[in-house]
């Protein structure tokens, strides 16, 4: 007997079910597939730059201080009342020979009473001890004179002339300096009597130079001594700059080398020229307690006066000195570039992959070095890839 003929309905209800027997399964296969999906590695995201020709310096950077080349300290030249001096630091000295300080000489001690008696009293006595002198010299010589007559008849010895020869030229000597002592108590006295009668004209200290007034050490009036200073002087448009670089660094340096000097207080840089490189280092303490070997470099600024402001002495600069230099040269960024096995390599974005390359660096200047060999222009180049980057793996560039 055969099976009544399913109706429509009944065809539909059965494939609906077999459909949700098969939806396990579906949900399982769609979470295995991003559970794969999931853990298969990405491609790790890098930055990139390009390969660029263009200029390429290095330079040696290092503070540095302005300083005029030739300062001159005006001191007294004899003790007397300084009258005060009229300028301040930064005064303008229109002329070399302006009137800069007045010193008037102080007066020698007036001679009293006893003063004078003393100075007499030397003078006599160096008179009478000439006096002495010239008959102990009378009297040798005329002993010399007998004994000289005796010996020619063989009285006397030799040893007995040479004594009276002796007694003859002591005689001498002690007259020559009983007479400079007696002229010595003589001007003394001349002297004294001189400047206690005549007043003596004050001195007026001239500049040395044509420029400004640096410092002044004694403005007030009051008593100095010889030698006191007094102010210094100088051309503030005559500068020089000092640099403290490393001695090795300075070994490298030239005279005639090119110096870029910023951060003096203008916009643009001062254009400075070095002159020479001292002949002996110092030993300085870093900031981190380390002791380097340091020596000074002396440029001379090049940029016009009018054009630098109000740089004077001791500013602080930036020096920026140049040891090389070139127009067109294929370089690459240093954050690029990596040592392994001795040599210097790079990895270069190939498509989506990285390649590593062997290049031959030249000179760096600190953020970009020179292409020698290994990699052209234009090329793209991986930057900073540490050990997250493989030979031959994808990579995902980003923008930086």
């Amino acid at each position: 007997m055969n099976s009544p003929t399913a109706t429509p309905r009944q065809n539909a209800t059965g494939r609906a079910g077999r459909w949700r027997r098969w939806i396990p399964w579906l949900a399982a296969a769609v979470l295995v597939g991003l559970i794969a999906a999931g853990l298969k590695p990405k491609p790790p995201p890098v930055e990139t730059a390009r390969v660029i020709t263009g200029p390429l310096r290095t330079s040696v950077n290092e503070e540095g201080k302005t300083r005029i080349r030739h300062r001159y300290i005006v001191a007294a030249p004899v003790a007397g009342q300084l009258r005060r001096i009229p300028f301040k630091a930064g005064a303008e000295l229109p002329s070399t020979g302006t009137v800069v300080a007045v010193i008037e000489p102080l007066p020698p001690a007036l001679l009293d009473a006893r003063t004078r008696a003393l100075a007499e009293a030397r003078r006599d006595t160096a008179a009478a001890q000439l006096e002495r002198a010239r008959a102990q010299h009378h009297f040798a010589s005329n002993e010399l004179k007998r004994t000289e007559k005796l010996r020619e008849a063989s009285t006397v010895s030799p040893q007995e002339l040479e004594r009276f020869q002796w007694n003859e030229v002591s005689a001498a000597r002690e007259q020559s300096a009983a007479e400079a002592a007696l002229r010595q108590a003589e001007a003394e006295l001349a002297e004294f009597d001189v400047l206690s009668n005549s007043p003596r004209a004050p001195i007026e200290l001239r500049a040395p130079v044509c420029g400004r007034v640096l410092r002044v050490f004694e403005e007030s009036a009051r008593v100095v001594t010889a030698g006191t200073p007094l102010l210094e002087a100088g051309d503030p448009a005559d500068l020089e700059v000092l640099i403290e670089v490393l001695s090795r660094d300075g070994a490298a340096i030239q005279a005639g080398t090119p110096v870029e000097l910023e951060q003096w207080g203008g916009g643009e840089p001062l254009q400075a020229r070095a002159r020479f490189v001292e002949p002996a280092a110092f030993t300085k303490i870093s900031a981190l307690g380390v002791e380097e070997q340091r020596v000074n470099v002396v440029a001379d600024l090049l940029t016009p006066a009018s054009k630098r402001g109000n740089l004077g002495d001791a500013f602080r600069v930036e020096a920026r000195i140049i040891t090389w230099q070139a127009d067109r040269v294929t370089k690459a960024p240093n954050g690029a570039l990596f040592r392994r096995g001795g040599q210097w390599h790079a990895y270069v974005l190939s498509g989506d992959r990285a390649l590593l390359r062997a290049v031959t660096v030249g000179h760096t200047s600190g953020t970009e070095t020179e292409i020698l060999e290994g990699l052209k222009d234009g090329e793209e180049v991986i930057l900073y890839p540490g050990d997250r980057v493989k030979e031959g793996e994808k990579v995902r560039p980003v923008k930086i």
